[in-house]
């Protein structure tokens, strides 16, 4: 009688565990899809800015381009750390757009531009927002999978850490200010 007491609480202390490593996934495969969205936006957003601004100042062909460059290797990267590397990438390169701007003031009245950038900014604030859900979301994640016993049910049905979506080298640089 006992061992049946035990036994059937020990199976459901296993349940409880793997349904909260199971809702822990869910939640992070949702995080990244919110990440997903944002980006996207941003990427159908740049297009447009680039043109608005190749209309002001088409002899500022390479920074142009570095836009677009980073662009496609932010849309084509895998993972959390190399799509973290590849925004931070083109973070900088949007930077330099922006400062480019600068020396335009015909530019930075153009409505269109005005529009474009305050929409940038929007989709930037909304992307910082997903990532730090996203991360505590993996955080979780990956201490529960790491703690005992969840991590004999996490080794036993294959549940792996996640990477963090962390910021690059050029997101984390200081932003040169140049006269």
């Amino acid at each position: 009688m006992w061992g049946l007491i035990v036994l059937i609480v020990i199976v459901g202390f296993v349940f409880l565990l793997y349904n909260s490593l199971v809702k822990l996934r869910v939640m992070a495969e949702g995080a990244w899809a919110d990440i997903d969205v944002q980006l996207k936006r941003r990427y159908d957003l740049i297009p447009n800015l680039v043109e608005t601004v190749k209309g002001y100042a088409a002899h500022e062909r390479g920074t142009l381009e570095a836009v677009v460059d980073a662009r496609s290797r932010a849309m084509s990267a895998q993972g959390p750390a190399a799509r973290g590397t590849a925004e931070g990438e083109l973070t900088g390169a949007l930077r330099s757009l922006f400062a480019l701007s600068e020396n335009y003031p015909q530019l930075r009245a153009a409505e269109n531009f005005g529009q474009l950038q305050g929409s940038l900014a929007q989709i930037e604030d909304a992307i910082q927002n997903a990532r730090r859900y996203y991360n505590a979301v993996v955080r979780d994640l990956n201490t529960k999978i790491q703690q005992f016993p969840a991590n004999l049910i996490a080794l036993s049905f294959g549940f792996k850490p996640r990477e963090f979506f962390e910021a690059g080298e050029a997101e984390r640089a200081t932003p040169q200010v140049k006269f």
